[in-house]
């Protein structure tokens, strides 16, 4: 089970750290992943961190976070630091999870959480 908090209303140029917690077993054995999907928007992969990776460890990020997000873990829950926030940036973020090798598609992760809302105005 995978449950997200930390989203939140911030201004532009702001920074907002969300986290992404789990039961039930350990995230260090998964690949997992942040995604996140604005209205009226597909679902778009921001950034994954391979699995067994702790800290800042091995990840991929999107051309367009690429040097203002940073994800992390753990050994239960992983991060996604947000720093210097666009309106653009708007949607609810979703963390998921994977066994085997990294990805940034959707349709590969078979476990979600239900998402947190970050607003960036």
């Amino acid at each position: 089970q995978l449950a997200e908090s930390g989203g939140a209303l911030v201004q532009p140029g702001g920074s907002l750290k969300l986290s992404c917690a789990t039961s039930g077993f350990s995230i260090s054995s998964f690949c997992v992943a942040w995604f996140r999907q604005a209205p009226g928007k597909e679902r778009e992969g921001v950034t994954v961190i391979y699995r067994g990776s702790l800290g800042t460890g091995r990840a991929l990020y999107a051309d367009s976070v690429k040097g203002r997000f940073t994800i992390s873990r753990d050994k239960n829950t992983v991060y996604l630091e947000m720093d210097s926030l666009r309106p653009e940036d708007t949607a609810v973020y979703y963390c998921a999870a994977k066994v085997g090798g990294s990805s940034l598609k959707s349709a590969d992760f078979p476990y979600w959480g239900q998402g947190t809302q970050v607003t960036v105005s």
